[in-house]
């Protein structure tokens, strides 16, 4: 019988632990602050932006709101990104992504201060981990390890292959269990033998987009398989990239869509944002 790692448990664990800190800080005076920008009506980015918001406050985490026009320049961006860099009050900045297509998302991930780049996506705290230094890491590959931590599976020594090599998941998740002493593949659209590679994988990371793409032919005796997917199936319902359905006798240990990755990757922003008021980066 598979496990079925509980994202949604695991989240509101931490967020618990996380409350508790916060609190403490308070006491001390130190008041963990996030400033969170958006930029134009973007309906998904306005949910996740919400979404942020409500954390911070359940965790009791302050936060300042910037929800700018569509019409905001690149330079009048860059200046309020500045103006919070210098601002002692605030310890983490978010820039919701995608940003408006006049706009460089690159120059704005650059400009935020790597000490408050609580996404983990500035070059610096990308190099940090690399290089094994400490710093911000990208908030969902972060969010699977302390899974895979929390769900006691072990890491060190076994064969994990990533599908997808994006910069948010894909690189940082490689480095992540490269750093737990993983053998590690990222796999990409131009692997040859797809299936072959996955079913030699004792931990499999899916982050390709596409849904139920991975089925059982795919997966290895006993894997564990971890969904980053967010996709939609011919009915519209929310699934994965994975068909859980159909792996699910075969695994040692899965991610559900929903409830599995996806309550992590914002409790791992809260984290980062209470590591950064403790100097407490990883």
């Amino acid at each position: 019988m598979a496990m079925i790692i509980d994202g949604k448990q695991i989240a509101s664990q931490l967020r618990g632990e996380l409350k508790e800190q916060v609190a403490s800080l308070e006491k001390e005076g130190r008041a963990v602050t996030l400033a969170v920008v958006l930029v134009g009506n973007d309906p998904a980015s306005q949910v996740y932006v919400r979404n942020k918001k409500n954390a911070c406050k359940e965790v009791g985490i302050r936060s300042m709101s910037y929800e700018l026009p569509e019409e905001t320049t690149q330079e009048e961006l860059l200046e309020l990104i500045d103006k919070l860099n210098n601002d002692k009050s605030c310890n983490g900045i978010l820039v919701q992504l995608p940003l408006p297509g006049h706009i460089d998302e690159n120059a704005v991930i650059c400009a935020i201060s790597p000490s408050k780049d609580v996404d983990g996506f500035h070059p610096v705290n990308v190099g940090r981990l690399s290089t094994g230094q400490p710093g911000f890491i990208s908030c969902t590959p972060y969010g699977i390890i302390m899974m895979l931590k929390r769900s006691n599976i072990d890491i060190d020594g076994k064969n994990a292959v990533i599908i997808g090599r994006s910069n948010i998941v894909g690189k940082p998740m490689a480095q992540l269990l490269l750093r737990e002493n993983a053998t590690v593949t990222i796999a990409h659209s131009h692997t040859k033998d797809l299936k072959k590679l996955c079913s030699g994988a004792d931990i499999l990371v899916a982050a390709i987009g596409q849904a139920k793409y991975i089925t059982k032919e795919y997966i290895k005796e006993g894997a564990v398989v971890i969904d980053v997917g967010m996709d939609r199936d011919e009915e519209g319902k929310l699934c994965g990239d994975v068909d859980f359905d159909d792996v699910v006798d075969k695994v040692s240990a899965i991610t559900p869509v929903p409830g599995g990755v996806g309550p992590m990757t914002i409790t791992m922003l809260l984290y980062n944002c209470v590591a950064s008021m403790k100097d407490d980066i990883s």
